[in-house]
C-alpha cells in the first residue's frame, strides 16, 4: 500500500511538474494568463454587484466613474450584450447634449467625461450602433482644445492643451485622455488638433529644446513632465528652490503616450529624454515623485504607455530588465481585496473610491495579457 501511495505521488509530482514546464513553455513573457484571468473576473464582478440601479457607479452625477467604469469591462473583455455594461452605456447615452459631447449638465468636467465616454462607445461600437454619437462626440472634443477659437495664439501657454471643460486652465492629465479618445476613435494624426496638442505637451516637459519656450524648460530639464505649464505653472510634485516644477511619473508617461499618439517618432529628443527619465524612475510600488498618491490612475497610464510604445522588456537606467507585464500584474495580484476590488488609501483624486479604483486596475490589466512563445 505504501509503495503504491509513493508510486501515484511521485506520478503527481511528474504531472505537475510538466504542467509547470508547459506553462513556462507557452509564453514568454508576462504574467500566468490563468492567474490574470482570474483577477480580471473577480474585478469585473466586483463592478457588476457595486452598479447602481440606475446603470451608474457611485455618485451619478460624476458621469467619468461611470464612463471608466463601463470602459474597463470592454477593455477586459466584456461583452457590450452583457447587462450591466449595456445598463452603463444607457445611462451614459441619456446625458448626450445637443453640442454632441456626453456630460452631466451640472459638470465642470465636460471634456473628461466626454472623451473617457467617448472611449468607452468606441469599444461598445457593433454594427455602426454608436457611430453617430462618437463623431458628434469626437467633433465637441476639438471644439474644447484651447487655441485660436479661444482667442489664444501659439505663444500662449495654454495653447493646444485640453482642461476638464471649462474655464480652467488645460493640463497634461486632461490632454493625454483627449488625444487618447481621438485617436480611438479614428481622427487623423494629420488633423490640426494632434500638431496643436503637440505644442502644449512638449511646453509640459522639463526639457530645454526649441519646442519649449517657457521660463520652466532649464530650471530642472531632467525630461520629465509635470501638470500643465499654462496659468503661471503648476506641477502635482511642488517646485524646486530655483522655481522649477518638478517631474512625477503619471504626467511623464501621459507625456509620453501623448507624443506617439501625435505621430512623433522614438528616435525624437523628446520621447529619448522623456524615457530616459522613467529608466531612472521605474516603478510598480509608487507613482514616482508622488508616492502612493494617484498610483492607481499611474497604473493605467503606465500600461498604456508601454503597449503604445511597444516594449517588451524595460530596461532602466542600472541596466535591470524588467518584464513590466509581470511586475504589474504581480503588484494587482498582491493589492486586489477579497472583494474582487482594488482601493488605494491614499485618498486623493477620488481613489478611495473603490469603483473607480478597479476600473483603473482592470484597464491596466487589459494590456497585461502573456506573450506566447516564439
Amino acid at each position: 500500500m505504501n509503495l503504491i501511495r509513493t508510486s501515484l505521488a511521485a506520478g503527481a509530482l511528474v504531472m505537475l511538474v510538466c504542467s509547470v514546464s508547459l506553462a513556462q513553455q507557452t509564453y514568454r513573457l508576462g504574467p500566468n494568463a490563468d492567474r490574470l484571468q482570474e483577477m480580471k473576473t473577480a474585478g469585473q464582478q466586483y463592478l457588476v454587484k457595486s452598479q447602481n440601479d440606475d446603470g451608474s457607479w457611485s455618485d451619478p452625477k460624476v458621469l467619468g466613474i461611470t464612463a471608466l467604469a463601463v470602459n474597463s469591462l470592454l477593455e477586459s473583455g466584456m461583452s457590450p450584450t452583457e447587462p450591466a455594461v449595456q445598463k452603463g452605456l444607457d445611462f451614459l447615452m441619456q446625458y448626450t447634449q445637443k453640442d454632441g459631447g456626453i456630460y452631466h449638465p451640472d459638470s465642470r468636467h465636460k471634456n473628461y467625461e466626454t472623451g473617457i465616454t467617448l472611449m468607452a462607445l468606441v469599444e461598445a461600437n457593433r454594427d455602426g450602433q454608436f457611430d453617430q454619437q462618437i463623431k458628434a462626440a469626437q467633433k465637441f472634443l476639438l471644439g474644447l482644445q484651447w487655441d485660436e477659437d479661444e482667442g489664444l495664439s501659439e505663444s500662449d501657454p495654454a495653447y493646444g492643451g485640453a482642461g476638464y471643460g471649462g474655464h480652467s486652465r488645460p493640463d497634461m492629465s486632461n490632454t493625454q485622455f483627449f488625444l487618447e479618445a481621438l485617436q480611438k476613435s479614428g481622427l487623423s494624426v494629420d488633423d490640426p488638433a494632434f500638431q496643436k496638442a503637440l505644442v502644449f505637451v512638449s511646453r509640459s516637459q522639463n526639457l530645454d529644446t526649441e519646442h519649449n519656450d517657457t521660463p520652466f524648460a532649464d530650471r530642472v530639464n531632467d525630461g520629465g513632465f509635470y501638470y500643465t505649464p499654462a496659468a503661471g505653472g503648476s506641477s502635482q510634485a511642488g517646485t524646486t528652490p530655483e522655481g522649477g516644477l518638478r517631474s512625477y511619473a503619471s504626467m511623464t508617461y501621459a507625456g509620453l503616450k501623448s507624443y506617439l499618439y501625435a505621430g512623433v517618432s522614438k528616435d525624437d529628443q523628446r520621447v529619448k529624454a522623456a524615457t530616459s527619465w522613467l529608466q531612472k524612475h521605474y516603478s510598480v510600488e509608487e507613482n514616482p515623485g508622488m508616492g502612493q498618491q494617484g498610483l492607481f490612475y499611474y497604473y493605467q497610464v503606465f500600461a498604456k504607455t508601454f503597449s503604445v510604445l511597444g516594449t517588451e522588456k524595460f530596461e532602466t537606467a542600472s541596466g535591470e530588465s524588467h518584464d513590466w507585464r509581470l511586475d504589474l500584474a504581480n503588484q494587482l495580484s498582491e493589492t486586489q481585496r477579497s472583494d474582487g476590488s482594488w482601493v488605494n488609501e491614499a485618498d486623493r483624486w477620488y481613489e478611495g473610491d473603490p469603483a473607480l479604483v478597479t476600473a483603473y486596475s482592470l484597464m491596466a490589466l487589459s494590456y497585461c495579457d502573456p506573450i506566447p512563445a516564439k
